[in-house]
């Protein structure tokens, strides 16, 4: 049961026999994802080691008093193992559905924890140069997104990801 409970976790293990490096040398790995182009900050935490944190309005859909628009928050809490060489992440999630006109009346809330695998993607119909008519993405939410940088950033530090439930 342990393989498939890591399989589902998202547990990465290093590749190879190398060094791992030292806690403050990953911390700065993990801090400096921040500059590169990523759709996610990591920030020093008190609650653990760091948090990286990922904000996403999705499209508002109806018009008038029907509209609604979904904000959702990802947050992935990150805590180091320096004797055991992995870093123990929790995927936590909250959706907020705000209506109106201008957005701000919450008519629901939605809060989950665990590994967070979700892929939202939205088209329009539109005429191609052509004149042929072809489906053009509007929006694209993809968590890999937010988890494949950090988790490659510890793997490729010689740590173990360990997904899990609680820290």
């Amino acid at each position: 049961m342990g393989r498939l409970w890591d399989k589902w976790m998202g547990t990465r293990h290093p590749e190879g026999g190398g060094a791992a490096v030292p806690t403050q040398e990953l911390r700065h790995a993990l801090l400096a994802l921040n500059g590169t182009g990523v759709p996610f900050t990591v920030r020093e935490s008190s609650g653990s080691d760091l948090v990286a944190q990922w904000q996403v309005r999705e499209p508002a859909r109806g018009s008038g008093r029907t509209r609604t628009q979904v904000q959702r928050t990802f947050k992935i809490w990150l805590r180091f193992v320096p004797a055991e060489r992995e870093v123990r992440a929790v995927d936590e999630q909250w959706a907020v559905t705000l209506a109106g006109p201008p957005p701000g009346r919450q008519i629901r809330r939605e809060r989950g924890r665990g590994p967070i695998r979700s892929v939202h993607k939205e088209w329009t119909l539109e005429r191609g140069p052509d004149g042929r008519r072809r489906r053009v993405e509007t929006f694209s939410l993809d968590t890999r997104d937010m988890k494949d940088p950090l988790r490659e950033a510890v793997v490729e530090s010689g740590w173990t990801w360990r997904g899990c439930l609680r820290h």
